[in-house]
């Protein structure tokens, strides 16, 4: 769309019901509606919140899936955060992200890739920066780039805009000329986007570039003087650079000089090498710089460097059974305390710890009771907070609290999902149990609206999360992975937090490192066992279903037991040595498995259901992204050809096109969900496809 038609759009969009989310106070609906799959296509992603500095409004990202143009399609929202009015700010056909203020509450800043049929920046398919006046929403494109840009960051008085571009730069080794003089083929390096660092005034919209070194550079962050830069950085951007073979550097623009901060604590004395730098944040001071480092398998670590003194990093360790989850990390405004999210027992929870110079101070829990916090931001005081939080009852909204307070409560501000209050929502309940050797193993349980004990026994699905460092959340859940769309169709289905996850302390964490299908296993199989001995599930009528680590847990049940009557594996890994050969971030398995396949041949086979591939009997669908380099596409074949043509187990093999290792295409989401329901109820239930 082109940019000029926003404006026409907007007011009329604007005197719409569609710009409103929050009506006035009604009775809500009875809850009449029964769940379906087509329902969670409707369903409104909330992400990225921002509030204004001067806290009178708020901005997030607002994904929902488009039917015609066979995706999912993010625009920008605005509440008042007083009167809780709500208006849609984009209408473009392409995804906006990356929404940021103006010091002065202004202009709201972000990034879209809009294209015009002369084809020529700024519409020219790349993302650019635009940003919208407050004052009467007109949107302006800001940057120009040929090949567009990749990250942006205001300066702290928003008089000058930092940003990535991109440029093509080319290795000068000694095979450099024939790789050129023979371009046709695809060389596996020799050619690198890097990413030169800009500035531009916003006052006479002149720019300079500001750091040029032919590095990649994954994440940014200048502070408030605009004195220094930090930076995320690799020599080339394969991903697998970005996994172990990467830099924190500080650029000083007085005296253009770059320092690397050592990485002696999370490089050889870490549990891994291999490790995933994420989330820089400066402090006011301009000194102390904020980080984290995430591990596949490991609890990942928060650090804090003082780039003005030669102290030691100062580590923040988190409290209790809590793991560091994602790379959202801020100092919270006119204060000395760093905030940062926490897993703790399948809740999402919003923490600051104190610093206090060069040494760790208290840490609090910033909101009261349960919650699942997805993004948050400060006022410029730093006194409140508005976040997006999913509970029991309602998907991600957004929420205000006073961020002064240790446990605040918080304010409710937006209903993006109104439709919400009419359906029949599964019973959601924490579940525990006992593993085999004793640890307390937790999961999720959904069971159908209205079920009560003494309504007889449920069939069952296992839903297992992904990661396998990650957990599923004690939240209300549509997903296309099994939540909610089951029980709505009066199944139980219990998603497990298995050992590996992440909430429940390090031991329970690191207790999968050598350990892969096998730990993990046994506490999946323990908590079924405790919902038959319950009385709440028929024991012969179970299927079990995950995507990704999810999808090679199923592979690893249906190859070492044959109690379940149906699967759905979907981007699951089947070899552990093929994973380690094909997949982009091959430090997964090296961490998993302790070791590279030729010094640890046992392992690899011990956590591959390959080498048990003769036991399954499991009708099994399998479902793969075409072009997945996470979990590669050899994965689906390899089980396929094990079940089709060796053992005669009845399968399918549906491979998607065009996609990676989710689903992006409406089409394709919905035939994975009617593909297993379908799947599910021939095979377990007994039911005829229709």
């Amino acid at each position: 769309m082109r940019i000029h038609s926003y404006i026409g759009m907007l007011a009329i969009m604007l005197s719409s019901p569609l710009a409103h989310h929050v009506q006035a106070a009604s009775p809500k609906p009875p809850r009449s509606h029964a769940i379906t799959i087509d329902d969670f296509f409707d369903i409104g992603q909330m992400q990225n919140v921002a509030i204004s500095p001067d806290g009178k409004h708020a901005v997030w990202l607002e994904s929902r899936w488009d039917k015609a143009l066979d995706k999912a399609q993010s625009d920008l929202w605005l509440i008042n955060t007083q009167d809780k009015q709500t208006q849609r700010l984009t209408f473009s056909h392409e995804n906006e992200s990356s929404p940021a203020w103006s010091h002065d509450s202004r202009f709201i800043y972000f990034l879209s890739s809009q294209q015009k049929e002369e084809a020529k920046a700024p519409f020219n398919g790349k993302n650019q920066v635009f940003r919208i006046a407050l004052n009467n929403f007109a949107i302006q494109p800001i940057t120009a780039e040929d090949l567009g840009v990749n990250a942006f960051q205001l300066s702290a008085d928003s008089k000058s805009l930092y940003f990535l571009g991109n440029k093509q730069s080319v290795d000068t080794d000694i095979w450099a000329d024939m790789r050129a003089s023979h371009a046709t083929p695809q060389y596996a390096h020799g050619k690198r986007d890097t990413n030169p660092l800009k500035v531009l005034s916003l006052s006479s919209f002149k720019q300079r570039t500001l750091i040029d070194d032919d590095k990649v550079v994954w994440e940014f962050n200048v502070n408030g003087s605009g004195s220094k830069i930090a930076r995320i950085t690799t020599s080339d951007n394969e991903l697998i650079f970005l996994e172990g073979w990467s830099d924190i550097e500080v650029y000083d623009v007085k005296t253009a000089s770059n320092t690397v901060l050592d990485d002696q604590l999370w490089r050889q004395n870490a549990p891994s090498p291999y490790g995933w730098l994420l989330g820089l944040d400066w402090h006011q001071d301009n000194q102390q710089l904020a980080f984290r480092i995430d591990f596949d398998g490991y609890p990942g670590k928060l650090f804090i460097a003082n780039t003005q003194l030669s102290t030691p990093i100062l580590e923040v360790k988190p409290v209790g059974k809590t793991t560091f989850q994602g790379g959202d990390i801020q100092w919270r405004p006119k204060s000395n305390e760093i905030c940062y999210l926490g897993a703790q027992v399948a809740r999402t929870k919003l923490l600051c710890s104190q610093i206090n110079k060069g040494t760790v101070g208290n840490t609090r829990n910033v909101l009261a009771g349960d919650t699942v916090v997805g993004s948050y931001s400060f006022n410029a005081s730093g006194k409140q907070v508005a976040f997006s939080h999913n509970g029991l009852n309602h998907f991600h909204d957004l929420f205000i609290a006073d961020a002064d307070h240790r446990r605040s409560q918080f304010k409710r501000l937006s209903n993006i999902n109104p439709q919400v209050d009419s359906w029949q929502l599964p019973q959601i309940s924490l579940v525990s149990w006992q593993a085999p050797d004793g640890t307390t193993v937790e999961g999720i349980l959904e069971l159908p609206y209205g079920y009560k004990a003494g309504n007889g026994k449920l069939p069952l699905v296992v839903q297992i999360h992904g990661g396998p460092t990650s957990a599923t959340p004690y939240s209300l859940q549509h997903r296309s992975y099994g939540r909610t769309t089951f029980a709505a169709n009066g199944w139980a289905l219990l998603s497990p937090n298995y050992r590996g996850s992440t909430g429940y302390g390090d031991k329970f964490l690191t207790d999968l490192i050598g350990n892969e299908h096998q730990i993990e296993v046994a506490d999946i199989m323990a908590g079924v066992d405790k919902l038959i001995a319950d009385g709440i599930i028929d024991g012969d009528k179970m299927a079990v279903m995950g995507w990704s680590n999810g999808g090679y847990l199923t592979n690893a049940l249906i190859s070492t037991t044959d109690r379940f009557k149906a699967a759905s594996s979907g981007a699951g890994v089947f070899d552990q040595r093929l994973q380690w050969m094909l997949e982009d971030t091959p430090g997964h398995v090296l961490n998993f498995m302790q070791g590279l396949p030729w010094e640890q041949p046992q392992a690899y086979d011990k956590a591959s259901s390959l080498t048990y591939a003769n036991k399954i009997t499991t009708p099994t669908l399998i479902h793969i992204g075409e072009k997945d380099h996470r979990v590669p596409v050899g994965h689906a074949q390899g089980l396929y050809r094990s079940l089709k043509h060796y053992l005669n187990v009845p399968v399918e093999l549906i491979v998607y096109p065009g996609e990676g290792h989710g689903l992006s295409h409406y089409q394709h989401r919905k035939a994975k969900m009617e593909w297993d329901k379908k799947w599910f109820e021939h095979y377990v239930l007994k039911q005829e496809p229709i």
